[in-house]
């Protein structure tokens, strides 16, 4: 039997950084922990999806992009025991010598055959020993540790790191039903920690709004000006807020986010419109805490359909369909009501791509963030498409569960084209 409470605090942690090139830091450093030696060299084997995540995304505190800066720090930060906050506490020296290793040339970098999505493999050496760690499945789900060929015995630690391996069909039994007679049902204290996840957010979404980062999609889109085209409407706003929480971690802000199922842009995506909304309302704490409780929980049900990584964009359809029903919870709006803007939402989103993480992210969670509000707008009015509508099925599990078989049959092939076309720029 699944405990929604457990999800949530397994699934719901912070991170500095894309999580992507995060993990490759951290399964480096748990290799180079290992020798306590000089680094000599590293071998990177990955997963076309970790590649897809990390070429061009911003790493905290380097004003560099990439696998390169990523994995170099790992070698010599050795802080592996804050998995994904790794980076935290990124001093100048560390920098230097990261960039060292870049510039002596001890990296490369090869992609892995692999059918597993996330695929981590780091060879690390130094003059007299060899190490290698690999995370799979999960960013921070250790599968092998190993020095001089001789494999070390992994502590699990699954109580606090945020990661599970995924539950057969057989063990996941969750529904929306479920989470919704969890959100309401469960005493606000339970839930009163998911109030802190949402103070970090909105401070990243504050310093996106305040900062020139990326393309400023937030910012701009706040700033009353001859060319922009918005308004400083209720919607404007929450999609402006949550734009700009991406645009600043995207572009290599040091500020942490509360991820959600591995990803910080799909926390961003699943949350910051609740909190927004909730402010602009005056809704209170306990309102709040709820509704991103319901935002969460439904943006990993959905996640668990479609994959932790995946050729369709997760922040954006997995994120807007939880921020969704957070909204529509806000509202006042009923558990039919919900199910209404999940089909409304899946029904507009269902074909975004992801083409790696990177500041265009920012667009198309600004995009997520609107669609979801539009779909709350016609659910709360009990408006949603029929069963003869595309992907559309009556049963909205049915709908979810349509955006697994599009992955798995319709998009097999997706991931390699959209890598190969990023590939052939470099």
């Amino acid at each position: 039997m699944v405990s929604l409470l457990d999800v949530l605090k397994k699934e719901i942690v912070p991170a500095e950084g894309c999580t992507e090139p995060i993990a490759v830091a951290y399964a480096v450093s748990l290799a180079a922990e290992l020798l306590q030696e000089e680094i000599t060299g590293i071998q990177l084997f990955l997963s076309g999806n970790i590649v897809k995540n990390a070429m061009g995304v911003g790493i905290p505190g380097t004003g560099q992009t990439g696998l390169p800066i990523a994995a170099a720090l790992g070698a010599v930060i050795h802080r592996s025991h804050r998995k994904l906050e790794i980076l935290s506490g990124l001093t100048a020296d560390e920098l230097s010598q990261a960039n060292a290793i870049i510039d002596r040339k001890l990296l490369s970098v090869e992609l892995k055959d692999t059918p597993e999505k996330l695929y981590i493999e780091a060879r690390v050496q130094s003059a007299n020993h060899r190490a290698t760690a690999v995370v799979a499945k999960e960013h921070t789900n250790i599968v092998l540790l190993e020095k001089d060929g001789v494999p070390i015995d992994i502590q699990k630690d699954k109580g606090d790191c945020g990661e599970d391996e995924q539950l057969s069909p057989e063990d996941y039994a969750v529904s929306l039903e479920g989470i919704y007679e969890f959100v309401c049902n469960t005493d606000f204290a339970e839930l009163e920690f998911l109030l802190e996840g949402a103070r970090m957010n909105k401070a990243i979404s504050d310093e996106g709004l305040r900062g020139d980062y990326g393309l400023q999609v937030g910012k701009k889109m706040s700033q009353r000006s001859t060319v922009n085209l918005f308004g400083n409407d209720v919607a404007n706003s929450v999609i402006a807020a949550t734009a700009a929480a991406s645009d600043a971690r995207m572009d290599g802000s040091a500020m942490p986010v509360m991820t959600t199922a591995g990803s910080g842009n799909q926390g961003i995506a699943a949350t910051l419109p609740v909190i927004k909304l909730a402010e602009l309302m005056g809704k209170s704490d306990e309102l709040l805490a709820r509704a991103i409780a319901l935002s969460n929980l439904v943006t990993v049900h959905v996640k668990h359909y479609i994959g932790r990584l995946s050729p369709l964009c997760g922040s954006g359809i997995a994120g807007g369909v939880g921020a969704n029903s957070g909204i529509i919870y806000l509202m006042g709006g009923s558990l039919e009501q919900i199910k209404h803007g999940i089909q409304n939402t899946i029904a507009s989103l269902s074909g975004m791509i992801c083409d790696g993480a990177k500041s265009t992210c920012a667009l198309k969670i600004s995009t997520a963030t609107n669609a979801a509000i539009q779909a709350a707008t016609l659910a709360m009015n009990n408006i949603s498409p029929t069963d003869n509508d595309g992907v559309i099925f009556e049963k909205v599990e049915d709908t979810i569960r349509n955006m697994e078989r599009l992955v798995q049959e319709g998009l097999a092939a997706t991931d390699e084209t959209i890598l190969n076309i990023m590939l052939s720029k470099a």
